[in-house]
């Protein structure tokens, strides 16, 4: 043999194993990291592929999906997502194009009218959330004794009579909980974002306003239960909304309006309540009613908004999901850009994970190993937003500051202070979440709460006659609500709207806000209770101990989500729990012990392998961390 053929056949034997290497990768390759990813890979679908095949994929996708006009648009799109970290260096986009594509990181706030509309109404779904969750918190002071529901010493009732407090308060949350989050599916597949928003609006109007009628406790019982069939699907599918519309690098600010505006409905709901205290007998009724107002707007400019392109994807409607993505993008390249990525990464998805009925996704939260580790994260986050105390603040707090030694008054001012610490604190998180994390910003704050809200509880110790006593409650549950709102407040539901894959993200935030709701609804009902039974102190103490124990399990058992797109998320969560356990224990916190404790210059070892691989987000060093 010559020393050309031999040459030749060596080439070709090498040809030929890429190939068979690039076909196993498309095969078999994907399945396996979704299943196991050992080796922590976060994988762009179109890295490696020669451009001649990918050209010819892009060329299939347009005649298959009915966008042939757009074919060169495409063509530059898949260039462009397979390697933009090389986008200056293309002869195939305009300078126009670069300039921008430059933008995205040098102008990332500068976004499109229809995606800060999208935005704008989810956060009126997010107020519409805070406002009905606070109009309780004042009537607390007055509908008990309009239904003969009093406590006071003496009463042969005032046991079952805090239970039928608790009841009431908790309706909205165990209706969310066993019945409206739930129903969150289907009302997706069949109406879409938009339309499972309207749903949500109708419920949110009238049910609030019968509840200010109501002539009888159990009357008020039943209207709160039909506000959960509002509030569960709402608080499931808005976060959710948000997500698919908004891009990766600043998904997590702008998603985390969820929280930044259900936290300014909280502080309206205070205003409300404090402004219409001196109103008499019908004060409660004015307050539960009131939460009706935000409602309205939402309800008729949901349809202002492109509906989400993921959803249309998911249908088959891919002309008009790149209309869609066109209103949320700044240029028609980058709505390209996008449509095709997510749709390459939904092939991978779909393959593994199929979702093919209600109960089947239901089923396999718990059994296929990618989504069941995203189910025991969200499932982590939200069960911390009630073990962290929060909730006892934002429902009761009036009467936690009567039993202080307020006024009726002054426990509605306070609560308002409460409020709007609540609501200013969140801000930070909209520059935080998508560079500090959303794990480092919990593993911050949640020592803080916990602190804080045992010298709030200690405080009930003062004498009732010194003048500190309250004031000095007041200034720890201020600070309680200031290391909360930018970490445990806006995560929660910024994380678990991100981290299932399409075919079950529906399912999967239909099981996280049932998580957080179904707590909420036990602390709802039992502080009463509880408050009764331990007191403040204990109460306060015993809320404390759980920030520790919601400590430990973010730390052990939450990967980070930041700055990768929602398709990407596959990867993070194809590593085993055990691996990522084993690498917080092993080396994380020694790293974080010598680097911080021991002030050693020492390096920290990733956990996830972002070597040989392109992706179309902005990558920081350490998101995967």
């Amino acid at each position: 043999m010559s020393a050309s053929d031999a040459k030749r056949n060596s080439a070709e034997k090498d040809v030929s194993v890429e190939k068979v290497s690039y076909d196993e990768e498309r095969s078999g390759g994907a399945a396996l990291r979704l299943a196991n990813n050992v080796q922590a890979k976060i994988q762009n679908p179109l890295y490696g592929i020669p451009r001649q095949e990918l050209m010819k994929q892009v060329e299939e996708f347009t005649n298959e999906k009915g966008l042939d006009d757009k074919l060169e648009l495409f063509q530059r799109a898949a260039l462009l997502a397979q390697n933009q970290k090389d986008f200056e260096n293309m002869p195939e986009l305009s300078e126009e194009d670069k300039e921008v594509i430059r933008r995205e990181t040098t102008h990332r706030w500068s976004q499109s009218r229809d995606l800060y509309m999208t935005v704008a109404i989810c956060s009126l779904a997010a107020a519409v959330q805070g406002w009905d969750q606070t109009g309780s918190n004042g009537a607390n002071l007055s509908f008990p004794q309009e239904f003969g529901l009093t406590h006071e010493p003496g009463n042969p009732r005032a046991e079952i009579n805090d239970w039928i407090v608790g009841v009431i308060n908790a309706g909205p949350y165990i209706a969310s909980c066993l019945i409206g989050c739930w129903l969150t599916d289907p009302l997706n597949h069949f109406l879409g974002r938009r339309g499972t928003l309207f749903w949500c609006g109708i419920f949110c109007t009238f049910s609030v306003i019968g509840s200010g009628l109501a002539q009888t406790w159990e009357q008020l019982f039943v209207c709160r239960l039909l506000l959960g069939l509002g509030m569960g699907p709402k608080a499931t599918t808005s976060p959710v909304f948000a997500a698919e519309n908004v891009p990766a690098n600043i998904r997590g600010g702008l998603v985390m309006s969820w929280q930044l505006w259900t936290a300014f409905g909280i502080f309206l709901g205070f205003s409300a309540n404090l402004a219409l205290q001196g109103t008499g007998a019908i004060a409660w009724r004015l307050e539960l009613g009131s939460a009706f107002l935000p409602a309205v707007p939402l309800t008729l400019g949901i349809y202002l908004c492109p509906e989400s392109p993921r959803w249309y994807m998911k249908k088959g409607r891919y002309l008009d999901a790149f209309k869609s993505f066109c209103r949320l993008r700044n240029s028609e390249l980058q709505a390209a850009r996008d449509l095709y990525y997510v749709h390459r990464q939904l092939e991978e998805e779909f393959a593994i994970l199929k979702g093919t009925n209600y109960f089947s996704r239901f089923y396999e939260l718990f059994t296929v190993p990618r989504i069941r580790r995203a189910t025991l994260a969200s499932w982590v986050v939200m069960i911390a937003q009630q073990m962290c105390g929060i909730n006892i603040i934002a429902f009761y707090s009036s009467t936690i500051f009567v039993n202080a030694g307020y006024t009726s008054k002054q426990a509605l001012l306070a609560s308002w202070g409460f409020g709007l610490v609540n609501w200013l604190f969140a801000f930070p998180a909209v520059w935080t979440i998508d560079t500090f994390g959303r794990r480092n910003l919990l593993l911050f704050t949640f020592p803080n709460m916990a602190w804080t809200l045992l010298a709030a509880g200690f405080c009930f110790y003062i004498p009732d006659s010194h003048s500190a006593k309250v004031p000095l409650i007041a200034l720890f549950v201020f600070l309680f609500a200031a290391f909360y709102s930018p970490g445990e407040g806006p995560v929660p539901f910024t994380y678990s709207a991100e981290v299932f894959p399409l075919t079950h993200r529906e399912m999967g935030m239909s099981w996280a806000v049932a998580t957080c709701l179904f707590w909420a609804s036990i602390l709802s009902l039992t502080f009463p209770r509880l408050l009764t039974a331990i007191g403040s102190v204990g109460a306060f103490g015993f809320y404390a101990g759980l920030n520790v124990a919601a400590f430990f399990m973010i730390f052990l058992l939450m990967p980070e989500t930041k700055q990768r797109t929602l398709e990407e998320l596959d990867y993070v969560f194809a590593v085993p729990t055990s691996k990522h356990v084993t690498y917080q224990v092993k080396e994380f916190l020694p790293y974080w012990v010598r680097r911080y404790v021991l002030f050693q210059k020492v390096e920290l070892k990733p956990l996830y392998n972002f070597e040989e691989v392109e992706s179309i987000t902005v990558f920081e060093k350490g998101a995967g961390h």
